[in-house]
């Protein structure tokens, strides 16, 4: 009886094992094997598809805002959005070194340093959310200010920001979540997750903003909601998967060493996003300074700009893993592999985007505001960006790729001289001269150019080769 009580339990055992293992092989994806082209693709499929969800739920927001409450809401909404960027940025760039650190540990299976990175970066995400949430919510008056915003937006923009700002440190610990599911292949997560906050955050607009008459204040608190969504559905995901990276709230603790590397390996990442970020609230500034229209037609573009930023900005986060995964399993040849494959992809996907977004553009833009000024300057956008963002794919392309490899200073110092550098100076010495919205939309276009160059050249001649 005993005895084949025994044999039972060492059935289920086996059981249970091959469970865990099955489960373990789903829940994480390694990129050090396979074809080169099937691994990017498939995993940057989710990415960017979560990222349009993203983005797409962002310009309900808008469209609602800017038909059912005006134009001063829609530019109110549009303008504060590169201040949201401004206060999410060093976090993105944590999530980006946390994300380098768990794959290159995973390419080298090294379980227990994998453990340490995940509980590590959560800790940091909450930190640094905690922090973000109060400084918003206190200091969005003045950067307002700061940024020139028109009187007759200003009450509006301050409350909506406010709002927003509150539920922030959702938005952070879910983006250092997500940069661990993506570290260890599993976008597809990501996706399902952006995909359920999606639809909260939109049936909310509907709910708050025409229907309760709530305006500006019913938009934030919708992606509010949604990122708590969002946020809690990752967490519990993390928490019980059968995984090298699987969370345990009392783990969630700063360990000094994997907080020095990945602030060595995120902080550059951190700075370059926080000073570009910086350069666009004073671009911002800029536009502002043209009235509430030009605004709302700039805002409403901005939206339409990130369904190619962000695909753009997917296949460059999946170099990222890509050849993290493999430089830890000392994979060399893979990763020339997987760097032409994201140029590539990205090429193509710009092209087709672009030429798109240019023959629909009077349609797509009125779509947030019937306003022929609101369009009008909206469409000017697309003119100056949709025939230049494949300059753009190749310069996330190949800072991707050389991020992978644990070397994110050179990616950013590009970056800073021609996103950030180069604009502030364009719009302190050559901008006044020009009394037209043109000469703040054609700065973009020309700094990807001058940052593109400058990234094919360190590519093509940088130091990063030593650690291939």
């Amino acid at each position: 009886m005993s005895r084949k009580k025994d044999t039972k339990g060492s059935e289920n055992n086996n059981g249970n094992t091959e469970k865990e293992k099955l489960q373990k092989k789903e829940s994480t994806e390694l990129m050090t094997e396979g074809s080169v082209w099937k691994c990017i693709l498939f995993f940057s499929v989710p990415l960017i598809l979560g990222n349009l969800l993203q983005q797409m739920y962002n310009t309900v927001d808008s469209i609602i805002v800017g038909n059912c409450v005006g134009d001063s809401a829609l530019a109110a909404v549009g303008s504060s959005s590169s201040l949201i960027y401004l206060l999410i940025a060093f976090s993105q760039g944590a999530s980006v070194g946390a994300g380098i650190v768990v794959s290159q540990y995973l390419g080298a299976k090294d379980k227990e340093n994998i453990e340490a990175a995940v509980h590590t970066a959560l800790a940091v995400s909450v930190l640094l959310g905690a922090v973000l949430t109060a400084a918003g919510i206190f200091f969005t008056p003045q950067l307002l200010i700061w940024m020139r915003t028109p009187e007759d937006v200003m009450k509006e923009s301050v409350l909506y920001l406010k709002i927003y700002s509150g539920g922030l440190i959702f938005n952070i610990i879910y983006n250092m979540a997500a940069g661990i599911l993506n570290a260890v292949g599993n976008s597809k997560r990501s996706l399902l997750y952006l995909a359920i906050a999606s639809a909260v955050n939109i049936a909310l607009d509907f709910i708050l903003i025409p229907g309760l008459q709530m305006g500006v204040a019913g938009a934030a608190i919708a992606t509010d909601c949604s990122q708590a969504v969002s946020c809690i559905l990752s967490l519990a995901f993390l928490m019980r998967v059968q995984a090298d990276y699987r969370v345990s709230l009392k783990k969630i603790r700063f360990k000094k060493a994997m907080v020095i590397k990945i602030v060595k390996i995120g902080l550059p990442a951190g700075i370059q996003n926080m000073v570009i970020s910086l350069s666009n609230v004073i671009m911002q500034s800029g536009i502002n300074g043209f009235g509430k229209k030009a605004m709302a037609g700039f805002g409403a573009y901005m939206k339409i700009d990130g369904f190619n930023i962000l695909p753009v900005l997917s296949f460059s986060m999946a170099a990222t893993t890509f050849v993290g995964q493999n430089f830890g399993a000392g994979s060399t040849e893979r990763m020339k592999k997987g760097m032409k494959a994201t140029l590539i992809m990205g090429l193509v996907y710009t092209a087709v985007t672009g030429v798109l977004l240019l023959i629909f553009a009077p349609q797509i833009v009125g779509l947030f505001n019937k306003d022929p000024r609101v369009i009008e300057y909206g469409v000017l956008a697309t003119r100056y960006f949709c025939p230049f963002y494949f300059i753009l794919s190749i310069l996330h392309g190949l800072a991707g790729t050389v991020r992978g490899t644990g070397k994110t200073i050179p990616p950013m110092v590009i970056l800073l001289v021609s996103l950030c550098v180069f604009r502030i100076a364009a719009m302190k010495i050559i901008v006044p001269h020009f009394d037209v919205i043109d000469s703040i939309y054609i700065l973009y276009p020309i700094s990807w150019a001058i940052g593109a160059v400058l990234m094919i050249l360190y590519t093509w001649k940088g130091k990063w080769h030593d650690a291939w």
